[in-house]
C-alpha cells in the first residue's frame, strides 16, 4: 500500500513538473520585446541580442553605425551569405533608442511626458498594441512624427482617436501617426508605464527635448553557433563591462537558463552599474524572476518524481523473483515460436499457389 501511494505521488509530482513547465515556455514566448528572433526567422539560427550603456559609455550614432557597416562583411567572412534565391532579403535587423523626456503642445493643452527616442526598426521589435494608426517608418527622412499612449492623447485632445492630429514640440509640428494602449498590470507599472509616455524619432528627443543618451541597442543577427551572436556584438562595441550589459534574448526564458539564474541567487540583484533601464527590459527581467521561482519548482517536483521512481525501481529489482538469464530464454523461445509460425504460414502460402496451377 505504502508502494502504491508512493507511485501515486510520483505520478501526480511529475504532471506538475510537466504543467509548470509547459506554462513557464508560453509565459517566456509571450513577452514579445524578447521574441524578435521567433518572428524574423522560424529556422532557429538566429538570435536577438539587446545592449544597454550607462551615459559614461557615451555612445553616438556614429557608433552604431561603424558597427552596422562592418556586419555584412564578417559574416561573409564567417560563410554567412544571404539566399541567392531570395534577392534584396536581409540577414540582420536592429534597431537603438534613448529615454528622456518632452513636452507636447496643442491648442488644448501642454503635456510634459516620458518619452522614447526611437531609430532602425524599434517597432519591429516592440510591435506596441495600437489602439488607432500606425507606427511611424523607421526609414523615413522626415522625423515629425510620434506615437503616444492613450493618457496623452486625452491630455492633449480629449479622445483616444486623435490619428493625424498634430502636435508641436519647441514649437516644431509633428504628425500622430499611431495611439497605442499602455500596458497597466502590476509590473508594467512598476517597470516604468506608470507615467504618460510617447515614441519620438530619436532626432527629435535628441534635438527637442531633453535625452539621457542613446543607451538601448538591439540587433536580429544570424546565430550559427551558440553564443556566437551576443559574443560578436560585446567584441565589436568594445565597451566594458562596467560601462555595458549584452543580453541574449533569444535564451533567456530557457528551462537552462533559469536554473543558471537559481544559482546566482542573492547576488542577481546586486548592479554595479550605471544603467537605466528600459520599461521593456525591466518588465523582462520581473518575468525572468517569476520563471525563476516556477523553475525551481519544476526542479522540486521533477526530483521528488524521479527519487521516488528510482527508488520503486531499485525496489523492484531486488525483489523480483526472476533473472536475467530467465528473461532471455523467453525471448529466445518467443522469437523461435514466431519463426516457426511464419515459415509455416509462408509454406501454407507456396502450397496453395502450386494448387492453384
Amino acid at each position: 500500500m505504502k508502494r502504491i501511494v508512493l507511485g501515486i505521488s510520483a505520478g501526480i509530482s511529475l504532471v506538475l513538473f510537466l504543467i509548470l513547465f509547459l506554462v513557464s515556455g508560453r509565459l517566456g514566448r509571450g513577452q514579445i520585446s524578447q521574441t524578435e528572433a521567433e518572428r524574423w526567422s522560424d529556422q532557429k539560427n538566429v538570435s536577438q541580442v539587446s545592449c544597454f550603456f550607462t551615459t559614461n559609455a557615451r555612445i553616438t550614432l556614429d557608433t552604431l553605425e561603424d558597427l552596422e557597416h562592418s556586419i555584412d562583411n564578417d559574416l561573409a567572412d564567417n560563410g554567412i551569405m544571404p539566399d541567392p534565391e531570395k534577392p534584396g532579403a536581409r540577414l540582420w535587423i536592429d534597431a537603438y533608442s534613448a529615454s528622456g523626456e518632452i513636452t507636447l503642445t496643442t491648442d488644448r493643452a501642454t503635456v510634459s511626458a516620458e518619452a522614447i527616442g526611437v531609430g532602425g526598426e524599434f517597432f519591429q521589435f516592440h510591435p506596441l498594441p495600437l489602439l488607432y494608426g500606425y507606427y511611424f517608418p523607421a526609414d523615413d527622412v522626415m522625423t515629425d512624427y510620434c506615437v503616444i499612449d492613450q493618457d496623452a492623447a486625452w491630455q492633449l485632445f480629449g479622445s483616444s482617436n486623435v490619428v493625424g492630429m498634430t502636435v508641436y514640440i519647441s514649437g516644431i509640428p509633428h504628425m500622430i501617426t499611431g495611439v497605442v494602449k499602455r500596458g497597466d498590470s502590476r509590473l508594467e507599472k512598476a517597470a516604468g508605464l506608470d507615467k504618460t509616455l510617447v515614441y519620438v524619432s530619436y532626432e527629435t528627443l535628441n534635438g527637442l527635448g531633453y535625452s539621457r543618451g542613446l543607451n538601448h541597442y538591439e540587433i536580429v543577427m544570424p546565430n550559427p553557433v551558440s553564443g556566437f551572436a551576443a559574443n560578436y556584438i560585446k567584441d565589436k562595441l568594445g565597451y566594458s563591462e562596467k560601462e555595458s550589459e549584452v543580453v541574449e534574448n533569444t535564451a533567456r526564458y530557457s528551462f537552462l537558463s533559469g536554473v543558471k539564474r537559481i544559482a546566482k541567487f542573492g547576488t542577481r540583484s546586486m548592479q554595479n552599474k550605471a544603467i537605466i533601464y528600459p520599461y521593456w527590459e525591466n518588465v523582462a527581467r520581473g518575468y525572468e524572476d517569476y520563471l525563476t521561482a516556477a523553475i525551481l519548482l519544476e526542479l522540486i517536483f521533477l526530483g521528488y518524481a524521479v527519487l521516488v521512481i528510482s527508488g520503486l525501481l531499485i525496489y523492484w529489482w531486488r525483489h523480483k523473483n526472476w533473472t536475467v538469464s530467465d528473461v532471455w530464454h523467453i525471448v529466445v523461445d518467443k522469437l523461435e515460436r514466431l519463426g516457426e509460425k511464419l515459415r509455416a504460414k509462408r509454406l501454407e502460402v507456396m502450397s496453395q499457389l502450386r494448387k492453384s496451377k
